[in-house]
C-alpha cells in the first residue's frame, strides 16, 4: 500500500471537465473504412509501415452509421453541442441498458469519479484495486489525497476476490475492478464475482470497468449493470472506444445509483459542450447499430482462437483471453522481444510489471495478425 499526495479537495466544474479530458476540438476532413485510413500528414515515414497493435483499438471501425451521423454534423460544427443531444444519448442508453436515464452519466469519467470519491472520502481514503491494471481512477484519487491499495492478480490471472476482501476497511472508500481484466483478458465467473459485489459494495462503492465486456458473447448475464438496476452500491462503467471503434472520438458513460450520478452531474459530468457535438452524434449510432457489434465480436474472436493456436504452436503460456488482445509469456524481457517486433514493422507496446516477461498483443486485422504471427515464430524459433 502507498500514500499518494494530497492536494486541494475543491472540485469547480472547470477543473473536472480538464481533469477528465472531455474537451475535445475535431475536424473531420473525410470519413473512410478504417482499413483505408492513411496515416496522418505529419507522421513519420516509419508510423507510416509500423502496423500497431499496442493500444486495444479496433481496426475494423466504427459503424458505417457513424460516418452518416458525423456528415450530418458537418454544418453544425460552429455550434456547440446542446443539452438536448445529450441528454437523447442517456435516454438511448437508458433504454439499451435497461436502467432509470436519471442513473445516466455521460462521459469518460473515471478519473472524475476518482476525483469525486477521494474529495468526499478525504485524504486517506483508501482504494482497492487488482494490479497490474488500468489507473486512471486511481490516479486521480491521488490528487486529492487517496490511498491506492494493489492487490495482485491470482494465479489464474483473474482478480483476486479473496484477497480484496480482506483488504476492505472502514477508510475503503472504493473498490475498483476491471472486468474482463486488462493486461489479461480474463473475465470472472458470472456469479462469484457478483456475489462479491454484492457484499463488498455493502462497505464501499464497487466500480467495474467493462470496457472489453462485450467482447463476450454472453455480456449481458456478465454485466454488473443488473446489481445497479437492482439498487446495489455498485457503478458500471462502459466505452465506446472499443468495440465500437471509436478511440478517435472518446466517449463512455456509467451506470450508477441515483445519489452518485447526481452529485457527478453536479460537478460536472456529462456536461454537452464538454462531450462534444461529434463524440454524441457517434455514440448515438454506433449504439443504434447492434448488427455490427456482433459482427465484430465475431470477427475478433474468429482471429483471436488463430492466435492462442499459435501461441500453443510455440509453446508459450498464456492467459485465457476473451478479449481483442492475448497475454503471453515471452520467455524474456518483453522490452526485448518489443524492439525485436518493432525491427518487423510491429508495435506491441510495454511492459506490464509485475509480469515482466509478458507480451500483449492488440488482434488487429487478418493480414495485421498473420504479419505479427510470422514475426513472432521467426524471432522465437
Amino acid at each position: 500500500m502507498s500514500m499518494y499526495p494530497i492536494s486541494s479537495t475543491r472540485l469547480s466544474r472547470r477543473n473536472v471537465l480538464k481533469a477528465s479530458g472531455f474537451a475535445l476540438g475535431a475536424s473531420v476532413l473525410s470519413l473512410r473504412p478504417a482499413q483505408a485510413i492513411d496515416a496522418s500528414a505529419d507522421a513519420t515515414a516509419n508510423a507510416k509501415t509500423l502496423t500497431r497493435l499496442s493500444l486495444n483499438e479496433n481496426p475494423y471501425g466504427p459503424s458505417p452509421l457513424v460516418a452518416e451521423a458525423i456528415r450530418r454534423e458537418f454544418t453544425r460544427l460552429n455550434r456547440y453541442a446542446d443539452a438536448t443531444a445529450a441528454q437523447q444519448l442517456a435516454e438511448q442508453i437508458a433504454a439499451y441498458e435497461r436502467i432509470p436515464v436519471e442513473q445516466v452519466v455521460l462521459g469518460e469519467i473515471l478519473n472524475v469519479l476518482g476525483l469525486y470519491l477521494g474529495s468526499e472520502g478525504g485524504p486517506g481514503s483508501e482504494f482497492l484495486y487488482s494490479t497490474p491494471g488500468y489507473l486512471a481512477l486511481i490516479d486521480a484519487a491521488a490528487h486529492v489525497g487517496g490511498v491506492g491499495v494493489p492487490v495482485p492478480l491470482n494465479e489464474q490471472y483473474h482478480n483476486d476476490l479473496v484477497t480484496l476482501a480482506k483488504k476492505i476497511t472502514p477508510r475503503t472508500r472504493g473498490i475498483y475492478l476491471v472486468n474482463p481484466h486488462n493486461p489479461t483478458g480474463t473475465v470472472e465467473d458470472s456469479h462469484v464475482f457478483k456475489q462479491f459485489l454484492r457484499e463488498s459494495s455493502q462497505h464501499a462503492v464497487a466500480i467495474v470497468d467493462e470496457a472489453y465486456l462485450e467482447y463476450t458473447d454472453d455480456f449481458e448475464e456478465r454485466s454488473a449493470a443488473s446489481l445497479v438496476r437492482d439498487g446495489a452500491n455498485v457503478m458500471v462503467f462502459r466505452t465506446f472506444d472499443k468495440i465500437h471503434g471509436l478511440a478517435g472520438l472518446p466517449i463512455g458513460y456509467v451506470l450508477a445509483p441515483r445519489s452518485l450520478a447526481d452529485a457527478l452531474r453536479k460537478q460536472g459530468a456529462g456536461d454537452a459542450e464538454g462531450l462534444g457535438r461529434l463524440n454524441i452524434a457517434a455514440a448515438g449510432a454506433a449504439l443504434s447499430d447492434t448488427a455490427q457489434i456482433t459482427r465484430t465480436r465475431t470477427t475478433v474472436a474468429k482471429e483471436r482462437e488463430q492466435w492462442v493456436s499459435v501461441l500453443r504452436d510455440l509453446n508459450l503460456p498464456h492467459t485465457d483471453t476473451y478479449t481483442n488482445f492475448v497475454f503471453f509469456d515471452t520467455g524474456q524481457p518483453q522490452p526485448k522481444l518489443a524492439a525485436a517486433m518493432r525491427a518487423h514493422g510491429i508495435d506491441i507496446g510495454r511492459a506490464h510489471p509485475p509480469y515482466t516477461n509478458w507480451a500483449r498483443i492488440t488482434i488487429g486485422l487478418p493480414e495485421e495478425n498473420l504479419r505479427a504471427q510470422s514475426a513472432l515464430r521467426q524471432i522465437l524459433r
